[in-house]
């Protein structure tokens, strides 16, 4: 069946630039020069100049394939880029919702650019104060102008500062109160040199998560740890295999205390797909039956059962997972644009959806590209008023 126009496309996963001046217009003044900003450099081959970000005299480079929406897969390349190579949609929040509804789709969550999709560049800070402000800036501007200008459109996610558990709390409540819908986490602590799932330290966190109606967001790459293979493999073979990062994530998940502890707690699964979601839940269902008996594990719930409460995959254009969506549950799938990403399908989103889902039932597609989501981020419709 056609999608119908009265679905609305919700993207659980998109990505927004920073601007030049969003640490700069937050951040106190004795802080300005340490913060992070835009310089110039040569960079590349090519000794292109850059705009790239220095932090405390450290600089991030934007990385090209963040903002190739529009551009061909020939132009497609990880040298770093400027604002005029980009589409002002990527960074600007009006153009934002203009690429929106020329690419067919009403609503969307984006992550950040320059601070990783969970934060984690604030964990490298050399003074935690102004890392600590860092953050929270990130989270002002989210709340108060990009989401700002346009309420029903834009969903607002945070970051948090993952060095404090205490200082996280703090966050997630003081946010919340401003309208946040959706926390960025990781999908694994260990490579960040944080504690692991399966000890009690990210219990607050949860807690607050759950108190405020807030589902955890764990894009692949947030570890940090990228799953390549050799250092002569090229970036393809990365890309490739990102989606394994959140099969690592839902294994450790699941066989953790996690859910057993917070019972309301509810995880996105960012960019890592669904088509592989049947083989996980039946091989980690194996295991729990064959070996749960000696090891520090849940005698009582199949990984599965946990999966379809807790868990959530979202994918772009998955088609082996869609012909699986049953085993997968109908209930536990989100899509995603991805915009302006190299995975997105901007300007086509709507399109290729549609393509997509032509044999799906109607209520099985508005569950999976609006309703599940709609659900999940506490993000309910706003009809027009007359």
């Amino acid at each position: 069946m056609p999608l119908q126009d009265y679905m609305q496309l919700i993207s659980t996963d998109d990505h927004l630039i920073e601007h030049p001046k969003l640490w700069a217009d937050r951040l106190p003044r004795k802080f300005l020069e340490a913060g992070p900003r835009i310089v110039e450099m040569k960079m590349g081959p090519n000794d292109r100049l850059a705009e790239v970000w220095n932090y405390e005299g450290r600089i991030y480079p934007y990385i090209g394939l963040n903002a190739v929406a529009g551009k061909k897969p020939e132009e497609f390349g990880a040298e770093p880029t400027r604002y005029e190579d980009m589409l002002p949609g990527c960074y600007d929040p009006a153009a934002r919702i203009i690429d929106m509804d020329i690419d067919g789709v009403h609503a969307g969550v984006s992550f950040p650019s320059f601070p990783r999709f969970a934060g984690t560049v604030f964990l490298e800070g050399e003074d935690p104060e102004l890392a600590l402000l860092c953050v929270k800036a990130w989270n002002d501007y989210v709340l108060d102008e990009w989401c700002a200008t346009a309420p029903d459109r834009l969903i607002p996610m945070i970051i948090l500062p993952l060095w404090s558990v205490e200082e996280s709390v703090k966050e997630i409540h003081r946010t919340a109160a401003k309208g946040s819908r959706v926390i960025s986490f990781v999908e694994n602590p260990v490579p960040l040199g944080l504690p692991s799932f399966h000890t009690d330290h990210w219990d607050p966190v949860f807690r607050a998560a759950t108190e405020t109606g807030q589902p955890l967001s764990v894009h692949f790459g947030t570890s940090g740890k990228a799953p390549i293979t050799a250092p002569e493999a090229p970036m393809a073979v990365m890309i490739a295999l990102f989606g394994c990062n959140s099969m690592y994530a839902t294994a450790d998940l699941l066989f953790s205390p996690v859910f057993h502890n917070h019972p309301d707690l509810k995880v996105m699964l960012s960019e890592g797909g669904i088509g592989w979601v049947p083989y996980m839940l039946e091989r980690m269902d194996q295991t729990w039956n064959k070996h749960r008996f000696y090891q520090n594990i849940n005698q009582t719930v199949k990984p599965s059962d946990l999966f379809a409460k807790h868990l959530f995959g979202c994918f772009i254009d998955d088609e082996h997972g869609l012909v699986n969506r049953n085993l997968v549950g109908i209930d536990n799938i989100t899509w995603e644009s991805d915009y302006p990403h190299s995975d997105s399908n901007w300007p086509n989103s709507r399109k290729v959806v549609h393509d997509l889902m032509i044999d799906v039932p109607d209520d099985e597609v508005h569950k999976i590209v609006e309703l599940n989501s709609r659900k999940l981020m506490n993000f309910p419709r706003t009809e027009p008023t007359v």
